[in-house]
């Protein structure tokens, strides 16, 4: 691809350089070989700009050009973002092969796009929808009544179970679950816990992508709903009756309790904890290893656990690592008034 290709494909401008130079792919500033493109997003990799073996580099309009005549500058809002475009544009993936292998189990009831791919070993169930260009891996299995939509992609391992909706445009990696049975129990009169049905479903709407090994549970009635856009990594527990508003984010191995609400583009850093019925505002940010027992407001970035506001948790973070010399000096003190009042 020409340079000027790409510059018109990811948005950006080429400053300096030739527009008809050849570029193969993209890669980071150490990796990046000859015909490749490169990016500075962060300024104390600056140094390696000098080094890179790449042919063109995204960089932002503050960023000094380089002092290297063989490095063509392109020029963009967002380095990052339009190296994502790059490699987008280099690496589109592999076309979905319609069909569906002799291997596969396709209840006869199931509707399945022809342009579709179901792979060995794909259990399709009763009553279920596959729509057009989804492909399924194999030892994927779709439990009976259930909705795949356009472009999805289920990765090994992965189960959907009965009744759930998956949109289109989907991305859900190996060995997730959803719809799982919500963690749902009553004590009887001899204090045994007795298991609440669960008979709700989980809904995922368009442009969602769920990592590896993550578990949403389904409602024990209505619905667990992952709206658009969201991003779920590895590891993730999302409780029953949950909302994940659009374009929320959300790291390895955190855990929403059930009906917990997320807000629309709210990230929850790695191992974050959400107690059940809690509201976290839209744009909220939830510090790694954090923790709420209560709602968190638009906008707030908290951490710690119990959560509070990020400003005043690094103030104590400071403080706590001065106890040891505040305990001394309050006992010093403490001998010196002892002295003074001859106490």
């Amino acid at each position: 691809m020409k340079l000027g290709e790409l510059a018109a494909l990811t948005h950006s401008r080429i400053e300096s350089g030739d527009p008809g130079i050849e570029i193969s792919g993209a890669a980071g500033l150490d990796l990046a070989a000859a015909g490749q493109i490169t990016f500075l997003a962060n300024p104390k990799y600056t140094p390696q700009i000098r080094e890179t073996r790449a042919s063109a580099i995204f960089l932002n309009e503050k960023e000094p050009e380089p002092e290297r005549s063989d490095l063509a500058v392109v020029r963009a809002a967002d380095p990052y973002l339009a190296y994502t475009r790059a490699l987008r544009a280099f690496y589109p993936g592999t076309a979905v092969r319609a069909g569906v292998h002799p291997g596969a189990v396709v209840h006869e009831s199931a509707i399945v796009a022809d342009s579709a791919e179901i792979m060995a070993n794909a259990v399709v169930g009763a009553n279920c929808r596959v729509g057009e260009r989804v492909r399924i891996h194999p030892n994927v299995t779709v439990y009976d009544g259930a909705e795949i939509g356009a472009d999805s992609e289920l990765h090994s391992g992965v189960a959907v179970r009965e009744n759930c909706v998956v949109g289109e445009r989907c991305v859900i990696h190996n060995n997730t679950t959803v719809g799982s049975d919500g963690f749902g129990y009553a004590k009887d009169e001899e204090k045994r816990w007795l298991k609440i049905p669960q008979i709700g479903r989980v809904v995922i709407e368009d442009d969602v992508e769920i990592g590896a090994n993550s578990a949403i549970d389904c409602a024990s009635v209505g619905e667990t709903r992952i709206r658009r856009g969201a991003k779920i990594d590895n590891l993730v527990q999302i409780g029953h009756s949950c909302t994940v508003d659009e374009d929320a984010l959300i790291c390895s191995q955190t855990g929403l309790a059930g009906s917990s609400v997320i807000g629309k583009r709210v990230i929850l850093a790695g191992q974050v904890g959400i107690a059940g019925h809690l509201k976290v505002g839209d744009d909220a940010v939830l510090t790694a290893k954090s923790a709420t027992s209560h709602d968190v407001e638009p906008g707030k970035v908290i951490s710690g656990v119990p959560g509070f506001d990020n400003r005043d948790w690094l103030r104590s973070t400071a403080a706590f690592r001065r106890l040891g010399d505040i305990a001394r000096a309050v006992r010093e003190l403490e001998k010196k008034i002892a002295k003074l009042t001859g106490s």
